[in-house]
């Protein structure tokens, strides 16, 4: 089967119950990632605000989450906070020096494709430029995951990928002529450093 033909699986859209969040969220804080459950999109919206620092370098993953959400707009092109992201526009055309730029910066924003029952989040990505930054070159990390994201094991997570996040990418990207692929897959099961880790688990669905 051809990307082109790949038909996203509906049943990974449907909002996970909120037992399954509060297991989520559990689960993260033991394994070293703060977590925090709050009802609405504008709900995170206005938490990764406050979260924000002012005085550090912030770098916004490419993420559907992000742009449907408000954040992205808020921090690129607010004035507010320092963004990496307005600043590649000087390295137009210098792919490696933008991922460079985005590899290590004070904070990272951004979003992954699953999150386990148990705590195991799973980013799915063509080149794996964000990846860097993910796992460790940002001093701080914040993701923000719809309820539909939260599955109840790790097979089913890489399967979301696969027959969710992946068919749904490609027809973000149909219209621009190019095609979406998993090329690389991050898996981030625990964090080492106290206070770098942040998962804003939202109860409405967003992103894909």
């Amino acid at each position: 089967m051809t990307t082109q033909e790949l038909i996203a699986d509906q049943t990974f859209a449907v909002p996970a119950r909120d037992e399954a969040l509060r297991r989520a969220a559990d689960a993260l804080a033991e394994r070293g990632i703060a977590a925090h459950v709050v009802d609405t999109v504008a709900d995170a919206r206005r938490l990764v605000r406050e979260l924000l620092p002012r005085d550090k370098e912030i770098f916004t993953s490419l993420s559907e989450t992000l742009r449907l959400s408000g954040i992205t707009e808020d921090i690129d092109t607010s004035g507010e906070f320092r963004s990496v992201r307005t600043r590649l526009a000087e390295f137009d055309g210098d792919v490696r020096a933008q991922i460079t730029m985005g590899a290590a910066p004070d904070v990272v924003v951004g979003s992954v494709h699953a999150i386990t029952e148990d705590g195991v989040l799973l980013a799915a990505s063509a080149s794996g430029s964000q990846f860097a930054s993910y796992a460790a070159g940002a001093e701080r990390a914040i993701w923000v995951v719809g309820a539909q994201k939260v599955v109840p094991d790790f097979e089913t997570a890489l399967r979301r990928l696969r027959t969710y996040s992946l068919p749904r990418e490609q027809e973000r990207m149909a219209a621009t002529g190019w095609q979406s692929f998993i090329g690389k897959i991050l898996i981030i099961e625990r964090e080492v450093f106290p206070d770098r880790g942040t998962v804003v688990l939202v109860r409405e669905p967003i992103g894909f």
